[in-house]
């Protein structure tokens, strides 16, 4: 069984985050979506909500879990639940940098365990859960993220910050 995990601190997820699930999905018989939780970075939203909107961006794609994970090493994690393959994105060529020697480290860890690397189409190259952040506030934000981010995603967005488009 090919089971490849797919981490990300989602916060919130994307839909870059979203291309990257549907092609993972597509290429593996199980995809394990996984929350880190880094207690050095401080998130919008918690954990759960995290996971809530995750649930709800992916409802009906099949062979997906949704799982937490803190205090490990992404290929630790990878190891203990049995997945074969990490997912990452590269939108950049200093995201290529950062995740070529990642891969070599968790090879070096756990070479069993294979990086796979997926490259986003053009119109998700630039779209990150920071960018989409930091969009948030001046005059007519609603709008702008609406094309970064799924409908469950963006009505969260619109409730915590108490702006209605």
């Amino acid at each position: 069984m090919k089971r490849a995990v797919y981490a990300g601190s989602f916060d919130p997820v994307t839909n870059g985050h979203l291309w990257m699930i549907r092609e993972a999905v597509e290429l593996f018989d199980e995809l394990v979506v996984a929350i880190g939780v880094n207690p050095e970075k401080r998130c919008t939203f918690s954990v759960e909500e995290r996971a809530e909107m995750l649930r709800a961006v992916t409802r009906g794609l099949d062979k997906l879990k949704i799982e937490v994970f803190e205090n490990q090493f992404l290929v630790n994690y990878a190891q203990s639940i049995d997945a074969n393959y990490i997912v990452r994105g590269i939108r950049t060529a200093s995201d290529y940098e950062y995740e070529r020697t990642m891969r070599y480290i968790n090879s070096d860890l756990h070479p069993e365990i294979t990086t796979v690397f997926l490259l986003p189409p053009r119109e998700y190259a630039e779209v990150s859960s920071t960018m989409v952040k930091g969009l948030v506030g001046p005059d007519g934000w609603e709008k702008v993220i609406r094309q970064y981010v799924a409908e469950p995603v963006y009505r969260k967005l619109v409730a915590l910050y108490g702006t209605e488009e």
